[in-house]
């Protein structure tokens, strides 16, 4: 089923699992209050990039349940383009997010054998991704099944055959990855990628370095020209066609961190896609992170463009 937005400029495919988000309502440890709705991070990307005006499309899998109709029915609202292949036989998968206390997030998942699990190569159609202007993958999906693995690795394959650039957020989930070792595949997908992003601990998984800096020119060596590593309240050291950039984040009081990086992700490529220079696209990208952090949820606090004037100050704090 292809819920279709067609409005002309550069379009991103992306690809992965998206899931029923079950969000407790109440702060402490045993909630009596819950909202549905929907999370992943290649969706949260999705709509981060419809937000900021770029054309989005999301490839995965949902079940036949009212789970998955709520995730094609949020990403049609958002502006992306929904390509959901309904599996009968699986589940959407669902997550569960406890707030304990403050602003401190616990998710707990029930995935396995989800619909979105059980993505295989035969699930992409090769022409929506020639015809994309970049491919945005992250290392959840390859995590969830060998077919699932399979379907990036194809992804990746025809992108890169086609001269379609590639874009890869290491987003290790180290739940997904237990009694096995993420490396090797991380590794095939950097080696592939023409941008990373990458938080600095999850850099060290794959690369050495004593600093960010050695870090984000060590990731730059496995062949992407574009590397992000992030820092989260310290901002962001990106190497961009051999230029090292230092960024310092937007101070602000966090409500709720999930999503940020997607965020940042998604301001990153939106502009990237615009033709913006190094930094502008890393201005972007640093204040969609940071403005994600201002409202709870997984996508709901994405910035739109006239947002992001907001984290400037002196913004009238009525909207009337």
């Amino acid at each position: 089923m292809i819920d279709h937005v067609g409005d002309a400029g550069p379009v991103v495919v992306t690809i992965g699992e998206t899931m029923g988000l079950f969000s407790a309502v109440d702060i402490g440890p045993r909630p009596d209050r819950y909202r549905l709705g929907i999370g992943g991070a290649e969706s949260n990307v999705a709509i981060g990039l419809a937000r900021l005006g770029t054309r989005a499309t999301w490839i995965g899998r949902v079940g036949a349940d009212s789970a998955g109709d709520l995730v094609r029915r949020e990403l049609r609202a958002e502006g992306v383009e929904a390509v959901a292949i309904v599996d009968p036989e699986a589940p959407t998968g669902l997550m569960v997010k406890h707030r304990p206390r403050g602003s401190a997030s616990r998710v707990e998942y029930h995935r396995r054998g989800s619909a979105g699990s059980r993505l295989r190569p035969e699930d992409l159609d090769p022409e929506q991704i020639r015809d994309a202007d970049l491919l945005h993958v992250t290392g959840i999906t390859p995590a969830l099944s060998p077919t699932a693995a399979a379907a990036i690795d194809h992804a990746i394959d025809v992108a890169v055959a086609a001269g379609v650039p590639v874009s890869f957020d290491i987003n290790h989930r180290a739940s997904l990855w237990l009694g096995r070792s993420p490396v090797e595949m991380y590794l095939s997908i950097a080696r592939r990628a023409h941008i990373l992003f990458a938080g600095d601990d999850e850099a060290a998984l794959i690369v050495d370095g004593s600093s960010a800096q050695d870090l984000a020119l060590a990731l730059t060596a496995l062949g992407p020209t574009q590397v992000l590593v992030k820092l989260g309240a310290d901002g962001c050291v990106a190497m961009i066609d051999g230029e090292l950039i230092t960024v310092p984040a937007i101070p602000i009081v966090p409500i709720d961190t999930v999503g940020a990086g997607d965020a940042f992700a998604a301001g990153y490529l939106a502009e990237l896609l615009a033709g913006s220079t190094p930094a502008q696209r890393l201005n972007i990208a640093v204040r969609a992170g940071a403005f994600a952090c201002l409202g709870p949820g997984d996508w709901e606090s994405l910035p739109r463009r006239g947002d992001l004037a907001a984290l400037d100050g002196g913004a009238d704090p009525v909207i009337r």
